[in-house]
């Protein structure tokens, strides 16, 4: 029996980086219509025949919620076309900070958006890095959960810098920051911060020698930039020759741009699986299209995806 031919697609907001994983893969994106009522309501079509085809739709989740609407929608319009399966690509999953109930009478939102793609029928979920691993266990179909590593990894080995150490946001990145210290063979520093309310940092202290050191800070995502700048600019203070953050996700919401301009960071690398404002110079891209294209081959050809982890 021959394996169903694959078909990818794309969400609106995340078309940029679609077109680089179809590129990637060696297949054209496939044709989709978008159509918004006056009252805001919109309906998306496949503008050719899905039946039979394993479809990936790729569409992260970030503000505002058309966005996951949007890929709701594209999963069951897809079920109802006869698809084979149906994979959802969401190189960012919004919603992953809501990952618990961290005080009385809130949501769980990460639980709810897997409730949300289960019920659009949806086969398989490809994403990458997570903001807590344990949201894996909220879906009751396959989660490919990538790691940006295997991009970020070579690209800090690029830099050939003396005295590196890798340097934890907050106590919750330690075992990322972990992870790569040990990979790279390096010393690891510790930032604790304090919040009274969300983005809003009350105190930021360092555990560990930052003095005459290249310090790479390493996180799952920047949103405001303040940890990250208040962290490179109070490293700086301490001796520090200097200090980057490498990040997956790059948020920059609010006034992160200006913090992120103001501060003492030389760089920031991010990956594209968000859409990003150009208007930075310390800001660097590194594409994740390749991986993802490489992912779905494997997926499609029944291989391990293993080799992909390198941290």
């Amino acid at each position: 029996m021959s394996q169903p031919p694959i078909k990818i697609f794309s969400g609106t907001k995340s078309r940029y980086i679609a077109e680089k994983i179809a590129k990637e893969y060696g297949i054209e994106l496939g044709n989709t219509s978008f159509i918004e009522f006056s009252d805001g309501e919109f309906q998306v079509a496949f503008e050719e025949t899905v039946r039979g085809s394993y479809v990936f739709i790729v569409q992260s989740t970030f503000p505002p919620s058309d966005n996951l609407m949007e890929l709701l929608l594209m999963i069951d319009a897809a079920k109802r076309a006869s698809a084979y399966k149906v994979a959802a690509v969401i190189p960012y999953f919004g919603f992953a900070r809501q990952d618990r109930k961290d005080k009385p009478r809130v949501s769980i939102g990460a639980k709810l958006v897997a409730n949300l793609l289960s019920a659009a029928g949806v086969d398989r979920v490809m994403t990458l890095d997570l903001h807590a691993d344990q949201i894996q266990g909220f879906f009751d179909v396959p989660v490919d959960h990538l790691y940006a590593s295997s991009i970020f990894v070579p690209y800090i080995k690029s830099l050939n810098l003396d005295n590196l150490v890798i340097a934890a946001p907050d106590m919750g990145g330690t075992k990322r920051a972990n992870a790569y210290s040990k990979f790279l063979e390096t010393p690891l520093v510790i930032c604790h911060k304090s919040r009274k309310k969300a983005n809003v940092i009350d105190e930021l202290t360092v555990i560990g020698d930052v003095e005459g050191k290249n310090i790479i800070i390493l996180d799952d995502m920047i949103d405001t930039a303040g940890t990250i700048t208040k962290a490179a600019d109070m490293m700086m203070e301490r001796g520090a020759l200097s200090v980057r953050a490498i990040a997956t996700h790059a948020v920059l919401s609010g006034p992160a741009y200006e913090r992120i301009n103001e501060s003492k960071i030389l760089e920031i690398v991010v990956t594209d699986s968000l859409p990003i404002k150009p208007i930075s110079d310390k800001i660097k891209v590194l594409s994740i299209g390749g991986v993802f294209a490489d992912v779905i081959n494997k997926v499609h050809n029944y291989q391990s995806i293993s080799s992909n982890f390198i941290v």
